[in-house]
């Protein structure tokens, strides 16, 4: 089974310049708590123990993070700020954290293609952090996820619905509905024009994705931009048959982006710090 969620960590984060120019866009607090931590959360809550990060220059902050910092520990025992790192060692004391690095920044499907040595050989799940995904009212995004997984033993890819107008911002796919919330993917087009789009269903930063992906995107020459697209390795999957697509239940808050994070920032303020949780 799924144990293992990988999380590339790489990326320049221009969308949010200047904030990142010296910061992981990863460690953007919502609230009080970097992207990067909820994420790690949510692949918790779904029972994955081992989390893979692939970094880049100017992300030490990100193992950091995960770490124990002696002199902070220090001035803050015994008084109330305790608390709120307690969060943050519960996920280290119950995860292990491994990191490599991507030295050439040459898209998504390079950077998963990265982190194979942290992965092996066995499916895995991926989470971009700058992706919020949150819902309150029962499991968790990947959760949902690996419960298909369990069912049906091959890649999985979340989407939603966005408006036609921003079609060139996501990957987006087409195929056969299966249930009201799966598709059977037999089209998968990299950030398209709203008229050659296939359809208004993005993929968002959510992926169960099986160890036969890494010969894929290995064998995947660079796409549109120059990247190496991870949409073009599973569009070999999913010719195939191979490949779902999830319309998962919960919000997703696109925090790669002013407008996105301080939709994420209100809502987390509201929901979740002013109650505790």
């Amino acid at each position: 089974m799924i144990r293992k969620c990988l999380f590339p960590a790489a990326g320049y984060g221009t969308r949010f310049l200047p904030a990142t120019k010296a910061m992981p866009k990863e460690m953007l607090p919502v609230v009080n708590k970097p992207l990067i931590q909820y994420g790690v959360e949510e692949a918790r809550a779904a029972g994955l123990q081992h989390m893979a990060i692939v970094t880049g220059r100017g992300k030490r902050a990100l193992e950091d993070h995960f770490d124990i910092s002696y002199e902070l520990e220090h001035q803050i025992r015994g008084s109330d700020k305790e608390k709120f790192l307690s969060g943050t060692r519960e996920l280290m004391e119950t995860c292990t954290f491994s990191y490599t690095r991507q030295v050439e920044m040459k898209g998504l499907g390079h950077a998963i293609l990265s982190g194979q040595p942290l992965i092996g050989d066995e499916p895995f799940a991926v989470v971009l952090a700058d992706d919020l995904c949150l819902n309150l009212e029962g499991d968790g995004v990947l959760a949902q996820m690996i419960a298909l997984y369990k069912q049906f033993r091959c890649s999985i890819v979340a989407i939603q619905e966005v408006p036609l107008d921003q079609t060139h911002k996501y990957g987006i796919i087409a195929g056969e509905q299966i249930r009201d919330d799966i598709y059977r993917v037999n089209s998968m087009v990299e950030k398209p024009k709203p008229e050659d789009a296939p359809s208004n269903l993005a993929i968002i930063g959510r992926y169960i994705l099986t160890a036969d992906i890494f010969d894929l995107i290995a064998d995947t020459e660079p796409g549109k931009g120059g990247e190496i697209q991870i949409t073009d390795a599973l569009m070999k999957q999913a010719q195939n048959g191979c490949v779902l697509a999830y319309k998962f239940k919960g919000k997703r808050f696109d925090c790669g982006g002013a407008e996105g994070y301080i939709e994420a920032t209100n809502f987390c303020y509201e929901n979740l710090y002013k109650k505790g949780l």
